[in-house]
């Protein structure tokens, strides 16, 4: 998935990236897709204001993709739960989290990082091994 060549360049914020056009192909089949941003309406999620209007932002946080609602690639069954991650660098990025025995917390402290944000059992030190061996097995599918 990409964004589309259109509207590669010109975002100054995270959020612009995803308000932007994405298109989807499959290397397997050719098959291709096209996601364009909506417009955003009361109880729709979050809103971005951009010069195209008020656009809705995608909803991420899950095992699917938040564009085409597919299922992501690195997705792996783990404790009773899905450990997944967008890409190589966020499996990379996880992979560091769980694996240290100690955990800086930014400062100022709260909720707002990635990895802050966390469930609770991918955090836990008794997990850790299940945790890292699934992480693992989906760097192995790369």
């Amino acid at each position: 998935m990409a964004v589309h060549p259109d509207h590669r360049d010109g975002h100054a914020y995270a959020v612009g990236w995803l308000t932007a056009p994405h298109r989807l192909t499959c290397t397997g089949c050719s098959h291709s897709g096209e996601w364009t941003p909506r417009p955003w309406r009361s109880g729709a999620g979050d809103s971005y204001f951009s010069g195209r209007g008020v656009l809705a932002v995608p909803a991420l946080g899950g095992p699917d993709d938040p564009y085409f609602g597919l299922p992501l690639w690195f997705r792996r069954p783990c404790r009773g739960r899905v450990l997944w991650a967008y890409n190589l660098p966020h499996l990379e990025l996880l992979e560091a989290y769980v694996a240290a025995s100690l955990r800086d917390r930014p400062r100022p402290a709260g909720s707002q990082t990635l990895l802050e944000r966390l469930p609770a059992w991918m955090k836990s030190a008794g997990n850790r091994a299940e945790v890292l061996a699934a992480i693992r097995a989906l760097r192995d599918t790369a």
